[in-house]
């Protein structure tokens, strides 16, 4: 499993990251931070100057785990909350299978699939001809070279943790 992180300042992230440990898993691999600047769409709730970062854990899961990974992340930020109610962290959990990065959201499209529990299923990014690949619909901050090796190097341990089990 992976999960995008959005925060407001360092100290969230890493209060964000402590949390979602204990929620899943260990964390095993840390994209490196980056400025959340591609779009202000968070900006009305979380402030400005906002970081990005993406994780990944240690325990394989099922992929139907999602809808649960999803509504445990919505508890987290709502746990993590400032005093008004407003959120200090977004997070958006996924996972990775060789072929594609699928993300889980609350927000319902035209290509996303509905899973249940209110949670949909979006295929963010496709592996193809050796490389993840952003579609029309992908977020632009999955786009960058930091979102895209970090997914890579995930896929490539998920792909080898796959033949060490064989």
């Amino acid at each position: 499993m992976v999960c995008g992180i959005i925060a407001s300042s360092h100290h969230d992230m890493g209060r964000a990251e402590d949390a979602l440990e204990e929620a899943f898993s260990a964390i095993d691999c840390r994209s490196e931070e980056t400025a959340f600047d591609q779009t202000s769409y968070y900006e009305w709730e979380m402030g400005r100057e906002l970081i990005r970062k993406w994780v990944s854990f240690t325990e394989l899961v099922p992929l139907d785990a999602i809808v649960d990974a999803k509504l445990t992340t919505n508890r987290l930020e709502k746990e993590s909350a400032r005093p008004d109610g407003s959120r200090a962290v977004n997070l958006d959990p996924g996972y990775i299978v060789a072929s594609r990065l699928v993300l889980a959201t609350t927000k319902d499209y035209a290509h996303r699939v509905y899973l249940g529990k209110g949670i949909y299923a979006e295929v963010t990014l496709i592996y193809r001809a050796g490389e993840f690949h952003p579609l029309e619909w992908t977020y632009p901050d999955y786009h960058g070279h930091v979102a895209l090796d970090f997914f890579t190097g995930v896929r490539t341990a998920y792909v080898a943790q796959l033949s060490a089990d064989d």
